[in-house]
């Protein structure tokens, strides 16, 4: 099986500028990464949270829902209450792989949108995160979006080889612990 480079090592992307592009990248590798290491899960292990870990399925709704409230105050807004309710319900289970992909992908695509907009002049403008209203830069959300991502993906990578290798009668614990 010959393996393709990741997303950041085949090439430029055309029109956008190289400092905006990692953002790009790590959602591309996100949705490579996330098919491929979740494939062969079922919703009650995608949901599991063998020894108090993070589910799978916990770490991919995350991803999508804590990417569209950063693109948020990228885009100098507040959030909203849709929002704010639906950071309540990251954890509980039930939602499909094909649910969850389907999610990650829509916001994905609305915040490569958004940053693909983005004049590279306005990289060191300041933004404000959070009810605190901590600071930080248009280059300092887009590099958190895309550590975030990537750590997360990380995280469900490891809950889905952990969950595979659990004998197959294993009791599935499908509720997160705070």
């Amino acid at each position: 099986m010959q393996r393709i480079p990741e997303p950041w090592l085949r090439g430029r992307k055309i029109g956008v500028d190289p400092l905006i592009a990692p953002v790009l990248y790590a959602f591309e590798h996100a949705r490579e990464d996330l098919a491929h290491h979740t494939g062969e899960l079922t919703t009650s292990q995608l949901w599991a949270t063998p020894f108090g870990f993070g589910s799978a399925g916990f770490h991919i709704r995350h991803i999508g829902r804590s990417t569209d409230r950063l693109a948020t105050y990228l885009d100098r807004r507040e959030l909203s209450q849709d929002q704010l309710a639906a950071l309540d319900t990251e954890g509980e289970s039930g939602a499909s792989r094909q649910q969850l992909l389907e999610e990650l992908d829509a916001i994905f695509v609305r915040v490569e949108r958004m940053v693909c907009s983005i004049d590279p002049a306005t990289l060191r403008e300041p933004r404000a995160v959070g009810r605190k209203q901590l600071p930080t830069t248009v280059i300092g959300l887009l590099t958190h979006i895309a550590e975030h991502t990537q750590r997360h993906v990380g995280q469900a990578i490891s809950a889905s080889k952990l969950v595979r290798q659990l004998p197959p009668d294993t009791k599935m614990d499908t509720k997160m612990r705070s």
